[in-house]
């Protein structure tokens, strides 16, 4: 029997990302959606807009709530929805701070509830084609790492993320996807040396970053800014036997917010598809195939996860040790120093 599903905010996330993926799942159903664009939900069969997070954790029948408001929420409504017996998925980040997270992971273990935490960018096409390559040794000995989410926004929007708040700002928002791809491909780095700040005129909260994390003499540097016309390479890799480059971005969001659903044809292909290229240190050059994105994979996972038993798709100590990462971001460019991280999350 299909998973009842509550959707806790409609806005990008929400009504772009989860709720689609969510009706395409095989052994979930979007029932309820806390919002106040009743009218849009009207559209989505078999759901239904409600007013409060209560309602969602009142309904018997909901067994899995997802997340997915404003970053500063997040901690308290995925906490309350596990008090609740729920099982939960909360959108990045998992919380504004890497205790915060610690206390959901624990609160989750305790009462026998999965959590999750919904780091999509992990199923880019080009990302998976760049994981595999370092994984597969074709680089060798991978000693520098790079990834950039660079856009060209020069007005500052209104909207929460670019005001002042808990969890607004750039590097919460997509430095929790870059750290996350670091983490995965390279584990947890040694120290953090970091620059972040306010850089367009008007800017009330960090729009740049860079972000250099250290393991011994290797290295990964981690890059998003709001000024770039004309973005180079978006991910880069150097190692002893060869370097790749990447460029373009995944195109699983812009189908998404065309209306696309995963299994249509062309899903996730578009006119600017990420193409790249590795370069061997024997001459040779070739295209990569980059292959398209999966977005689907993660709430399959979930499905998996809740029906099977099997591990959740993104592991909440993973996110706990992104946290770890951003925290020591913030400390390094306040104090303009490096930064060195303690213990991981297992």
């Amino acid at each position: 029997m299909d998973v009842a599903v509550g959707l806790v905010g409609f806005g990008l996330g929400g009504s772009v990302f989860h709720a689609p993926l969510i009706r395409v799942t095989k052994g979930l159903r979007l029932k309820s959606v806390v919002t106040s664009r009743a009218a849009q939900v009207s559209g989505i069969p078999g759901a239904a807009a409600v007013s409060r997070l209560e309602d969602v954790l009142a309904d018997p029948e909901i067994g899995l709530v997802v997340v997915t408001t404003p970053s500063g929420l997040h901690f308290d409504q995925a906490r309350t929805s596990l008090m609740a017996g729920k099982h939960v998925v909360v959108d990045k980040p998992i919380a504004l701070a890497a205790g915060e997270a610690q206390a959901l992971i624990t609160l989750a273990h305790e009462r026998g509830l999965l959590l999750s935490v919904f780091q999509n960018r992990r199923w880019d096409g080009d990302y998976t084609a760049v994981k595999q390559a370092i994984r597969s040794g074709e680089l060798g000995d991978v000693y520098h790492f790079e990834a950039h989410f660079d856009r060209f926004q020069i007005e500052v929007r209104e909207r929460w993320k670019e005001r002042p708040g808990p969890g607004s700002g750039i590097l919460y928002d997509l430095g929790s996807h870059l750290v996350d791809q670091a983490l995965d491909l390279l584990g947890m780095p040694e120290a953090v040396t970091a620059d972040v700040f306010a850089q367009r005129p008007g800017a009330a909260v960090d729009d740049y970053f860079h972000l250099t994390l250290h393991y011994g003499r290797k290295r990964a540097l981690l890059h998003a800014s709001t000024v770039t016309a004309e973005p180079g390479p978006r991910f880069t890799a150097h190692g002893d036997r060869g370097s790749l480059f990447t460029y373009g971005m995944d195109w699983q969001e812009n189908a998404l917010k065309h209306g696309k659903l995963p299994g249509t044809p062309g899903w996730g292909e578009g006119e600017a598809s990420p193409r790249g290229e590795i370069f061997g240190t024997d001459g040779t050059r070739k295209e990569m195939e980059i292959p398209p994105g999966t977005y689907q994979a993660f709430y399959a996972g979930i499905a998996d996860s809740l029906g099977h038993g099997a591990a959740p798709p993104v592991n909440p100590a993973e996110a706990h040790n992104a946290l770890m990462v951003i925290e020591a971001a913030l400390l390094s460019a306040q104090e303009r120093r490096t930064v060195e991280l303690g213990a991981s999350a297992g």
